[in-house]
């Protein structure tokens, strides 16, 4: 069964894309780069970057969580071919590494959507688990698609 699913699932990525791990690294950019709009729209939220996000603040609301949810969406094929296909792997430190943050990262956004949504917390929780997130994705990002770019890039 597992071999079938990895067949439709190489297939259909690589309808579009080079290889599967292509396709991981563009979504999970695309993730990444919605990852940079939520700490920009969350800090104006909170009131900071008032100047460099000049964004009204029931727009940004709606930025934010949109960027959020397609951020979200973005990870969730990537994750799919993580979990189910290459599984947990230990292969160099590089790979320990992404396998361990990849292990934390829909925690840690649980974490954050329950601290939004509750608001019997202090004020700077929020940001506190949102950042959390975004460092998370950022390590997961750079151990994988920067790892992955600069690999094809410089042919190693």
């Amino acid at each position: 069964m597992l071999a079938s699913v990895e067949s439709a699932y190489t297939d259909l990525v690589t309808s579009v894309f080079s290889t599967p791990i292509a396709f991981k690294a563009w979504f999970a950019s695309a993730a990444a780069l919605f990852a940079i709009v939520q700490v920009l729209t969350g800090a104006r939220i909170f009131g900071k970057l008032t100047g460099i996000v000049p964004v009204p603040p029931p727009r940004v609301n709606r930025i934010h969580r949109w960027s959020g949810r397609i951020a979200v969406l973005l990870t969730l094929p990537v994750a799919f071919h993580c979990i189910f296909i290459l599984g947990f792997q230990t292969d160099d430190a590089r790979v320990l590494a992404h396998s361990i943050l990849g292990s934390f990262i829909y925690g840690v956004f649980a974490v954050k959507v329950f601290f939004v949504r509750d608001r019997d917390h202090p004020r700077w929780v929020v940001p506190l688990v949102g950042g959390t997130l975004f460092t998370v994705l950022a390590l997961l990002w750079s151990t994988s698609s920067l790892w992955y770019f600069t690999q094809v890039r410089f042919g190693f």
